[in-house]
């Protein structure tokens, strides 16, 4: 290899060109280097073993799945289990499971707007059992049966009955507890045994989680989903925005 002056290097020759790329090559390849290592630096990532295991940047937001859009509510029927006067101007619609601690946490403020608005608000329950309490299930189909033979007063009975004892749930007290509203035992043993009302708990249960239920309870004040167990204060908010 000949030398290169530093006059000749720019003079354009083809020999001269080739050393200019070459050099410039070289420069920013250097310059690049530089930046992909301090960015592995600054951005904390880790490479070993000739591996890079790369983590997001921090200022960079990750993109999410966006929520799938809650359908419409099953509109209130004549088969639905009611609570105060059928006219109300605003409907809580629960979904709730029996065997739910915070079901029953939930229980008095509720019942604290049924007081409070005595003529503005009723109440319907619907089921939701979860499949992790081992008695949710068989427990609303229990209250199912007794609305069945008893009617819709038959079915608040059960419900407080069923809420009442909720760390005894079993299916002989559920037989106990029909006795003690005035149910006849037998027709009601056939009932839940069958699984007759096995149909009516789970479409409550797939209506539900339509509607946008991911637990219980998980109330609708009007059309607005308010999830747990709630301080009545913020139920009775939710109640007053929905009556204006």
């Amino acid at each position: 290899m000949s030398d290169v002056s530093p006059q000749s290097f720019f003079d354009g020759g083809p020999k001269t060109m080739f050393y200019t790329g070459l050099f410039l090559g070289v420069a920013v390849s250097a310059v690049v280097g530089l930046g992909v290592a301090l960015n592995l630096v600054m951005g904390g990532r880790v490479a070993a073993a000739g591996l890079v295991a790369a983590a997001p940047s921090p200022s960079a937001p990750t993109a999410q799945a966006p929520a799938p859009a809650a359908g419409p509510l099953k509109p209130v029927s004549d088969q639905d289990y009611l609570k105060g006067p059928k006219n109300a101007k605003i409907t809580l619609v629960e979904y709730s499971d029996f065997q739910c601690p915070f079901c029953q946490r939930h229980l008095p403020s509720i019942e604290q707007a049924l007081k409070d608005f005595p003529s503005d608000v009723n109440l319907v329950y619907r089921f939701y059992p979860l499949s992790f309490h081992p008695e949710a299930q068989k427990s609303a189909e229990s209250a199912a049966c007794a609305a069945k033979l008893g009617g819709n007063d038959a079915f608040w009975k059960m419900h407080d009955e069923l809420f009442g004892n909720q760390a005894t749930l079993s299916r002989d007290l559920y037989t106990q507890l029909a006795k003690k509203i005035g149910l006849n035992t037998g027709d009601f043993d056939k009932c839940v045994d069958s699984g007759e009302m096995a149909g009516r708990v789970a479409s409550d249960l797939s209506e539900g989680t339509s509607a946008g239920v991911e637990g219980t309870p998980a109330t609708f004040v009007g059309k607005t989903l308010v999830s747990g167990a709630i301080p009545y204060a913020e139920l009775k908010k939710a109640i007053q925005t929905a009556l204006k």
